[in-house]
């Protein structure tokens, strides 16, 4: 074998190798501690019935037969902010004329006027609940645990992905997974 073929074959490797590092690196993040989450994977997403910020209701359970994306955020969470572009343009834009699909921002305690200024000032399309009280968020998660997370149910109803924070990676791996479930 020339040099080039082995140097070829161990930048293939190395590529390989760090793709491989990097899924596991996400399922384990999906595996960790809790994170604050009281759900886990595999388990029925617990169901409610939010208000849009347009005045519409949606009941989370009326949605079965899609697969759903529940965004935790608030206006006051910089690292919502910063991930918010990356769902409108890598999640939303893609999928929102499929029929299959469901994307729902659950705003964090606030008044209807500041999450209405929240979704003009970072730019978003996709549709934004009201969470009075927080009822909604403690589902899924601590009543003390931050904001900056999402959660993926499949057509069936079970939660099957979820993050924390904002991390390229396990970012990328949602999206994988919402490919996957959209074939």
């Amino acid at each position: 074998m020339n040099m080039r073929k082995i140097l070829l074959a161990l930048f293939m490797g190395a590529i390989v190798g760090s793709l491989y590092a990097q899924n596991a690196s996400a399922s384990s993040n999906q595996e960790s501690a809790d994170r604050g989450y009281i759900v886990k994977l595999g388990q029925t997403a617990p169901g409610f019935t939010m208000t849009l910020t347009d005045g519409r209701t949606v009941n989370l359970w009326s949605l079965r037969g899609k697969v759903v994306m529940l965004q935790f955020t608030a206006s006051w969470c910089g690292v919502c902010r910063k991930e918010m572009p990356f769902i409108e343009k890598d999640i939303w834009q893609r999928w929102k004329s499929n029929p299959s699909f469901a994307l729902y921002a659950i705003d964090r305690d606030e008044p209807l006027d500041v999450a209405k200024n929240f979704s003009l000032s970072t730019g978003i399309t996709y549709p934004m609940a009201l969470d009075p009280g927080a009822a909604h968020f403690q589902l899924y998660a601590d009543k003390e645990a931050g904001v900056t997370r999402n959660v993926i149910i499949d057509k069936e109803g079970k939660i099957v992905f979820m993050t924390r924070l904002y991390n390229e990676t396990e970012f990328k791996a949602m999206v994988a997974k919402l490919e996957e479930l959209l074939k």
